[in-house]
């Protein structure tokens, strides 16, 4: 099922050195007894996918994330759009991991490898490993113009969506302000950049807050006369959907008042504006980046191979580092797929490789045959447009507006972790559904 990029990056600097940090492992930081250690990088899909099938395996776990909390990253653009609180998506790995005996969870992050000595060297010190599982997984790209992100904010973590909560809301807030028509209808413009699922579910949450939750609030201006851009540099819209699931995507989005430009490049991204086929269009609201990811270092800390297009890490058939039988990378940081393909960056495919790692290793400490190599079981894909409208992919099975709303409602309910959170996410949908409202309307930030 398509639920979006399944790891979160851990890029830092990049050698110990410019930290400053001892390189050498203290004892305390050696594995404590005879059981072999397996270093886990990365608390995304991938990574504690592998840390949870090595329960009952007779290995220490040490899970390293820059972050103390595992964020459920399909459901972040409700969180920007403020239809749920980002407390319903994320949860602290130490709880997931707190009746898992031989794991250890630590907060740091990681500055280097040292593939011959087995250390790994983060921001509290070395450590020692024997298997050592990189599930780092990507960041945004802006293919080589960097600056746009100070204008262009993209959406990956708990601290992204709240900011960018923020900023749509004080637009908003700002046209209420104005007495300049001129003035409040640039301020209710957005423009949303790339037309995959991110892209398309941001356009969608953007224009049903805009045109069904703030109209009855505001006085003065009218929420309702916001422009939604949402640009795509291809022909169409979810590339990686049938083109007839694109199309109905496209069609669901318009009737919504989203304005998609397909084949649009954009050219230049700046404070308050963006250039985009040749034209200049003005942008008071926010600049949203949906456009592309590149990976995390993982292949540079090796010194191995990496594809052009991500900076995936090229891996053998088993997920192991090329010429490093007791390393591995997983999720949104390997180039893995059958027949040297690629296994795409979603949640499914990072937990399925983390599972798989894990039967590798258990089968290598048992003195068993390993399992074959890894293969992607495609689970389907999912995208929502919005209230009553999604679109579902599985095999032979294609579910659109309702039904596939609901699907993809009960789909991502089942995969949230804990019986609490899928309560209260069900509870809000519901009441969100009935009233029109959204209860995490909150400006928190700058």
């Amino acid at each position: 099922m398509d639920f979006g990029l399944g790891e979160r990056s851990l890029a830092g600097p990049a050698n110990a050195a410019e930290t400053g940090s001892d390189t050498r492992p203290s004892e305390a930081n050696r594995a404590s007894s005879a059981r072999p250690r397996v270093v886990i990088v990365g608390g995304g899909f991938g990574g504690l996918a592998a840390a949870l099938a090595l329960a009952r395996a007779p290995v220490d776990v040490l899970l390293i994330d820059a972050q103390n909390h595992h964020c459920f990253q399909p459901l972040l653009y409700q969180a920007a759009t403020a239809a749920l609180a980002p407390s319903d998506i994320a949860w602290p790995i130490r709880h997931i991991l707190r009746g898992q005996a031989n794991a250890t969870v630590l907060m740091a992050s990681v500055q280097a490898v040292d593939a011959d000595q087995r250390m790994v060297s983060t921001s509290a010190g070395v450590f020692a490993f024997d298997f050592l599982i990189l599930a780092t997984g990507t960041t945004h790209s802006y293919f080589g113009h960097d600056a746009w992100e100070a204008f262009a904010p993209a959406l990956k973590t708990i601290e992204d969506a709240t900011a960018i909560r923020s900023r749509t809301l004080k637009a908003f807030e700002r046209a209420e302000a104005s007495d300049d028509p001129e003035e409040r209808a640039r301020l209710l413009t957005f423009a949303i950049i790339g037309g995959g699922p991110t892209g398309v579910e941001l356009a969608g949450a953007l224009a049903e807050l805009a045109r069904r939750t703030l109209p009855p609030e505001f006085r003065r201006s009218s929420p309702c006369r916001a422009r939604i851009l949402l640009l795509e540099a291809g022909p169409r819209l979810l590339p990686t959907f049938p083109k007839t699931l694109s199309e109905v995507a496209r069609r669901a989005l318009t009737r919504r008042g989203v304005e998609v430009l397909t084949e649009t490049m954009v050219e230049d991204v700046s404070e308050g504006a963006i250039v985009a086929g040749g034209r200049r269009i003005d942008i008071g609201g926010p600049i949203l980046w949906a456009a592309g990811v590149r990976s995390s270092p993982a292949g540079a800390w090796l010194g191995a191979p990496c594809d052009r297009s991500g900076g995936r890490t090229r891996v053998e058939p088993d997920l192991t580092a090329p010429g490093r039988p007791n390393i591995f990378v997983i999720g949104d940081a390997a180039a893995a797929g059958p027949d040297g393909g690629q296994a795409p960056g979603l949640a499914p495919a990072a937990k399925q490789m983390g599972k798989y790692v894990a039967r590798v290793i258990r089968a290598r400490l048992g003195d068993k045959p390993a399992p074959g190599p890894f293969r992607y079981r495609d689970e389907g894909s999912l995208a929502t447009i919005g209230r009553n409208s999604a679109l579902v992919k599985i095999g032979p099975v294609t579910l659109t507006g309702f039904p596939g709303w609901v699907f993809w409602s009960a789909a991502h309910i089942y995969f949230l972790i804990g019986a609490r959170s899928r309560f209260f996410v069900a509870l809000s949908w519901a009441w969100s559904y009935v009233s029109f409202q959204r209860g995490a309307r909150l400006i928190t930030r700058a």
